[in-house]
Order: C-alpha cells, then structure tokens, then sequence
C-alpha cells in the first residue's frame, strides 16, 4: 500500500502531510509535486488567474529549471513527512501541459495508491469556479480513495 501525497509547498499542502501522518497508519508514501514548463504557464495562467508556479531565484542569483524547482519542492515534502513519521516517504515530480488534476490522478494509478492526500486552499464561490479546484476534480476522477484535508483556522 502506497499513500500518495500531492505537495505544491504551500502551507496547505504543508499541513495535509502533517495531517496524513498523525492520522494514518504509517505506510510508504510519494510526495509528488506537479510542474509545468514555463511556456505553458504562460499560454493558460493570465486566464486562470494564478496556479502557475513562480520561478525562483537561488542565492546566486540563478533561477532554477522548472524540473529541478519541481523536485526540491518535492523533496521538502518528503522531508516533512519523514519528521511527522511517515519514514518512507520519496519524492516525486511530474510534468504536466495544463492542469494539474489529471498528473496526480495519473500518478496515484502508477503507484497504484491506496490513498490520495491533497490540502483545500478552501476556496468558495465565485472564486472556486473561476480558479477550478484541483482536490475536487481529483476527488471525481481518481476512482481510489482521498482524503482532503482543509485548511487550519489560523491559516
């Protein structure tokens, strides 16, 4: 059994991975991390209005590839999940040409997941048609298990 943890680096994200491991039986896990390339980004995000990754800078001043961004932010969730005791946690990036969703869907079938972790930003209204919710169409399409775990109230 194989839990799947999607992990962006937000504190949502954050807090599903601590959530996941004080609540759940400790298992394998893969902490995936969905990137997409810039120039995608570029072509759907000004209609999305956010979802695309930012780049970042190192202290050198160099920015990162997409990939290599990808998997150190992958590789930060799998550090917190191995100190909030999921001990065989790994890492893993993804590329993706559009949204999200169907990445961590794909990925959940590769690993044959047992369960699907995710954070909610909890986004209501207006705002959650125009920005989509990546837990919620996860959640229609995986055909496996997830669980969602919200944001905490000091967030």
């Amino acid at each position: 059994m194989t839990i799947l943890i999607a992990f962006d680096g937000s504190a949502d994200a954050r807090t599903a991975i601590e959530y996941a491991a004080r609540h759940l039986k400790p298992e394998p896990a893969v902490v995936l991390t969905v990137w997409e390339p810039l120039l995608t980004q570029i072509a759907w995000a000004p209609l999305a209005g956010v979802g695309a990754m930012p780049a970042v800078v190192d202290e050198r001043g160099e920015q990162w590839a997409e990939e290599e961004q990808a998997q150190k932010i992958a590789e930060e969730g799998v550090r917190i999940a191995r100190e909030a005791g999921l001990a065989e946690a790994t890492a893993r990036a993804e590329r993706c040409s559009g949204a999200v969703w169907p990445a961590i869907v794909e990925a959940a079938d590769d690993v044959d997941a047992s369960l699907i972790v995710t954070g909610s930003r909890g986004l209501s209204g207006a705002k959650s048609v125009l920005l989509g919710s990546v837990s919620d169409r996860v959640l229609h399409h995986a055909r496996r298990p997830m669980l969602i775990v919200p944001p905490t109230d000091d967030e």
